[in-house]
């Protein structure tokens, strides 16, 4: 058995049996309190520049297969399990996890101490940290931890996001078409729309608004994604001029900072953020209580109204966090525009929201009024 080490910046150093491919990665120590969707997590681009704990206990039980990625390639930077499944027990798996993360050349570690992993990060909060199996000395690989770049400035959506324009067709009859800014997108947000009869065209995360509005479309869509808002001014600028056109416009998880940063508020990072299936969200409006997929480290301040005035008219909070008060949804008044800030699309995770798929496709039903 050979032995990873993982060290995270405040010196924490534990050390455990190396799973996935050899070698050494650095990244943002995170976790994920989901008890399933292990493979859409691994293919989340959301997780760009991350090394991911997962709390479940046993990962690996049901292998890997060919319809569950989210992505064409695994984004996170490293694995951190408690027990790597011995064995694989699903009709449907093409592989185990093991040979997956070999594959994709991605390092993990099976630790005993994934409580005391999620305490510390959750104390300290979310910080860099390494998996290796070549450095022996923790002092050594701490040093070089140290001088990994941080997530806070970092422009992640370029790297993950589409090289060129691509288009998913409806799969029923066609009603809509939506152009969608890829800032980190995942495989299912398109699959939802398309079942809702709505034509995809999917572009790069540096699309402008012009290119945006140059494929006509009824409504747009800006996607989930990593790293700092802040640092995607273009997606800011791109937003801002397809508000000022009037059309309804969808954003979730990175898209909903996005939204945020155009109409005036500021983005912060989280202690340690939200990252699982069981994150209680409230709509204002209705009080009703939605169980939603969560992947933030970042959020949209907290106005000092829950309305508000920015430059495109009044906006409201919609949605807030009953655990920790966050910022979950906005909304303009006078306009057809909205955001969520966890994923309706659920993969992994309840299909609660859902139905804001189905809000967006009202939006765009009614011509944006």
């Amino acid at each position: 058995m050979t032995t990873a080490m993982l060290v995270l910046e405040d010196g924490t150093t534990l050390t455990g049996a190396a799973f996935g491919a050899p070698g050494e990665t650095f990244g943002e120590m995170v976790f994920n309190t989901g008890m399933t969707g292990y493979q859409e997590t691994l293919t989340d681009p959301s997780y760009c520049r991350q090394i991911v704990a997962m709390t479940a206990p046993h990962i690996g039980n049901t292998g890997v297969n060919g319809e569950d990625p989210e992505s064409r390639r695994v984004w996170v930077s490293g694995y951190v399990v408690r027990e790597p499944a011995r064995i694989t027990s699903s009709w449907r798996a093409t592989s185990d996890l093991d040979a997956y993360l070999k594959a994709e050349g991605i390092s993990g570690i099976a630790i005993r101490g994934t409580r005391l992993l999620t305490k510390r990060v959750r104390e300290a909060g979310a910080m860099r940290a390494a998996i290796s199996t070549v450095e022996e000395d923790p002092a050594r690989l701490l040093e070089r931890v140290l001088k990994s770049p941080e997530m806070v400035g970092a422009d992640l959506a370029r790297e993950v996001t589409t090289p060129e324009p691509y288009t998913v067709p409806a799969t029923t009859k066609t009603k809509y078409r939506v152009a969608a800014v890829d800032l980190g997108i995942k495989a299912s947000t398109p699959r939802n729309m398309a079942a809702r009869g709505c034509e995809v065209n999917v572009l790069p995360a540096t699309a402008t608004a012009q290119d945006i509005l140059a494929t006509s479309p009824d409504g747009v869509f800006f996607s989930n994604g990593p790293g700092d808002p802040a640092a995607a001014q273009y997606a800011v600028d791109a937003m801002r001029g397809v508000l000022s056109a009037g059309v309804p416009v969808f954003g979730i998880c990175l898209g909903s900072q996005i939204l945020a940063l155009a109409l005036g508020l500021g983005t912060y990072k989280l202690r340690y953020g939200h990252r699982g299936v069981n994150q209680p969200v409230m709509d204002l409006a209705t009080r009703r209580v939605y169980i939603t997929s969560h992947n933030h480290g970042f959020a949209a301040e907290l106005p000092a109204d829950t309305r508000f005035d920015t430059g495109y008219g009044p906006a409201e909070v919609t949605h807030v966090n009953l655990n920790d008060g966050v910022v979950e949804g906005l909304r303009l008044i006078d306009r057809p525009v909205f955001s969520v800030q966890y994923h309706p699309e659920a993969a992994p995770g309840p299909h609660d929201a859902a139905d804001h798929f189905d809000q967006f496709c009202a939006l765009m039903g009614r011509g944006g009024k």
